[in-house]
């Protein structure tokens, strides 16, 4: 199973992929119950489509919705795997009752987790505030992982005092008693975890995504319930924490989401946390980048496009007649890493699938089948001209197949950026404004921007979402490179370096 990726469609078929028993822990944030607006976040076609899905009904059609994509989940899990589904008081005890119980079993629920947040009240509120989510953790079966050392925290001076005399957490005399070194394990309600929106903005725990889940949260579940090496499930990405947070707990990790931008932005909050030493991981668009297909690796190209064609590549290279592989009935295949490809490669595969299998050569003409397939960017008049020329004289057919009738291709977007210096300080400091205006076909979803590029490093993200396109930025003398990148609503994407010059006036070069 291929692992450290990130997928772009519905879980729901993605999950279906899956192979059973793969999977060590898997934590689900899926959106609540409310039936508001507020829900669709990203704004996007994908996630539009999903809020629309779950809502073309009440609470039956959700939890429907819902149970589905569980009991996937439930297929998924290794024997000793966990799930741990985040949910609030819209559906909370439908969501226990009618899904969880009912897949899992009331026997393996380990606990109703409480997390409880400070926020906001309302004018005029007549009733006690709702500042709390639930979790449900269960188990698969009855064996589990629980590494209690990894989610102990310290013992407050009080605690230690009331153990020193006998009083124990709960306060009732007795024996002086002894107390772990490592701390006490957490109680199933949880009040030492911030809500997002008490961090400052552009951090990792607040992205600026509205129902991003705090980065303590989600490690205080990992740790707890998986070791290292094993692999995390977030089949509804959201912001990204999950799965950052476990490709910095060195734990394998798959997370999906309908939306673009979700995927995306994950993607950017990888890249910033990424080091030198950090695994690779894939990201698995609805459509691939013209751009970096065409320019790819061609031995590596060749490989993934027969096999996405549904054929296997040769792997020796020599004695091959210039043949790349082949379909499951043995009809060779051809790639051309290229566009306008012409007659003369006609020639040359008709030449060398006639030398590499005549008997198979003359099958296939008696069958009326392709004696070959060629796989390109694009052929030119007079390739189409011969392939016609020899169907209808010869009845030699050679089946001709674009890049883009096997896998989805778009051109990534175009971005331009303009520069305003705004006002000069002292010391050289120059506050400047950035106006970047991207161009797709598909239309722009956002910006991310990295003041302090460095190529050797890679894209780290400063800001990691902007609509609009538009930073402001101050910048000491010297010299800055200034990156931003554009996505569009297919998830292609391109960047723009600006190199600046600071020297009591600002000097683009």
């Amino acid at each position: 199973m291929e692992v450290n990726r990130l997928i772009l469609g519905d879980n729901l078929e993605i999950l279906k992929t899956i192979e059973s028993n793969a999977i060590d822990l898997i934590y689900l944030d899926p959106p609540f119950f409310s039936n508001r607006n507020y829900e669709v976040i990203w704004g996007d076609e994908g996630e539009i489509r999903s809020f629309q899905d779950r809502w073309s009904g009440g609470i039956d059609h959700y939890i429907g919705w819902l149970k589905e994509r569980v009991a996937q989940m439930h297929r998924i899990l290794k024997p000793t795997g966990s799930i741990f589904l985040h949910c609030d008081w819209h559906a909370n005890a439908y969501i226990r009752v009618e899904i969880l119980d009912r897949i899992f079993g009331q026997n393996n629920m380990r606990n109703e987790i409480i997390w409880c947040y400070m926020g906001p009240g309302s004018p005029g509120v007549k009733q006690f505030l709702k500042k709390h989510d639930t979790i449900f953790w269960y188990s698969k079966g009855d064996k589990w992982v629980f590494n209690i050392d990894e989610v102990r925290f310290p013992h407050s001076d009080k605690t230690k005092e009331n153990f020193k005399f006998g009083l124990g957490g709960s306060g009732f005399d007795g024996a002086p008693r002894a107390i772990h070194e490592k701390g006490k394990v957490p109680e199933d309600w949880w009040t030492d975890i911030s809500i997002a929106a008490r961090f400052p903005k552009n951090s990792e725990n607040n992205i600026g995504y509205p129902t991003q889940k705090p980065v303590k949260l989600l490690e205080r579940i990992i740790k707890a319930s998986s070791n290292e090496g094993e692999t995390v499930l977030d089949p509804f990405v959201g912001g990204g924490t999950t799965v950052a947070v476990a490709d910095k707990l060195n734990r394998k990790w798959i997370g999906i989401d309908q939306s673009v931008q979700a995927v995306k932005v994950t993607e950017l909050r990888l890249f910033r946390q990424h080091g030198l030493f950090s695994s690779p991981f894939t990201v698995q668009l609805h459509k691939y980048d013209y751009d970096t297909l065409r320019y790819s690796n061609a031995f590596a190209f060749e490989n993934w496009i027969i096999e996405q064609f549904g054929g296997t590549s040769n792997t020796k290279q020599r004695g091959d007649f210039g043949l790349d592989g082949k379909l499951p009935d043995n009809t060779p295949v051809q790639v051309k890493r290229s566009d306008n490809v012409g007659r003369n490669v006609i020639d040359n595969f008709l030449s060398a699938v006639k030398r590499a299998d005549r008997k198979l050569y003359d099958k296939n003409i008696a069958d009326n089948k392709p004696i070959g397939h060629i796989l390109a960017f694009s052929f030119n008049r007079g390739a189409v001209q011969e392939v016609a020329r020899l169907k209808n004289q010869e009845e030699i057919i050679i089946n001709l197949v674009k890049v883009e009738d096997i896998i989805p291709v778009s051109k990534k977007p175009t971005i331009t950026v303009a520069i305003n210096e705004l006002e000069r300080e002292a010391k050289g400091i120059c506050e400047i404004e950035f106006i970047a205006t991207g161009q797709s076909e598909a239309g722009i979803e956002f910006y991310s921007w990295d003041f302090n590029y460095n190529a050797e490093n890679g894209f780290k993200a400063v800001v990691l979402i902007d609509k609009a396109g538009r930073q402001t930025a101050k910048f000491k003398a010297g010299l800055h490179n200034i990156a931003v990148k554009v996505v569009d609503n297919d998830g292609l994407e391109s960047v723009e370096i600006i190199k600046l010059k600071v020297n009591g006036k600002m000097e683009r070069i």
